[in-house]
């Protein structure tokens, strides 16, 4: 897997923790610093860990699947993406969210905007991809992003949002289909 389509992965998976950054900017009404860093470190953290988390699942299971492998990539992506779709087509308004920055508050944050990552990780597993420098990256593009929300959120309030969800949901249905046509030999 290259730089470019891993930059692409890491941007298509910050997007949700991008949304709910920008409710969080949202919610709290003056933003400071530690606000930005605090999102950045929770939605960044486990956005790397979980990828992790499910590559080390996928590698233990890959000997029996890797005639289909491709199929599990393409199945995978193509539904987180379907989904983060279907969420921006719904209501772009923020949810009464907490303004607290507390781990209480933002550690279900951090699992549930990270769920789809465990995903990839699995995926990862199959694609042979240097699972430390990936989780890395993709830690430090969501901690970018995330970070950035917050500051978005306060100043523009839910604009982007949905845009954010579909963006990165069109990128990893789109990652999902090259997968499998390279598979299949249709790209080389």
């Amino acid at each position: 897997m290259s730089l470019w389509e891993l930059f692409l992965i890491a941007v298509g998976l910050s997007m949700d923790a991008f949304a709910v950054s920008i409710c969080k900017g949202l919610s709290v009404g003056a933003v400071r610093p530690r606000h930005a860093l605090t999102a950045g470190l929770w939605f960044g953290g486990f956005q790397a860990l979980m990828p992790l988390l499910g590559w080390l699942l996928g590698s233990r299971f890959q000997a029996l699947i890797t005639s289909v492998d491709h199929w599990i990539a393409f199945v995978l992506l193509c539904a987180i993406g379907g989904n983060m779709v279907r969420e921006s087509r719904t209501c772009g308004a923020c949810r009464e969210m907490d303004a607290s920055f507390a781990p209480k508050v933002m550690l279900p944050l951090a699992v549930a905007t990270s769920i789809d990552a465990l995903a990839i990780g699995v995926t990862f597993a199959f694609l042979q991809v240097d699972i430390l420098s990936a989780v890395c990256f993709i830690g430090a593009v969501t901690f970018v992003f995330s970070s950035a929300g917050v500051k978005v959120g306060s100043v523009f309030g839910t604009r982007y949002q949905s845009k954010a969800e579909l963006f990165g949901g069109g990128v990893l249905i789109g990652m999902g289909i090259k997968i499998l046509l390279e598979h299949l030999g249709v790209l080389g």
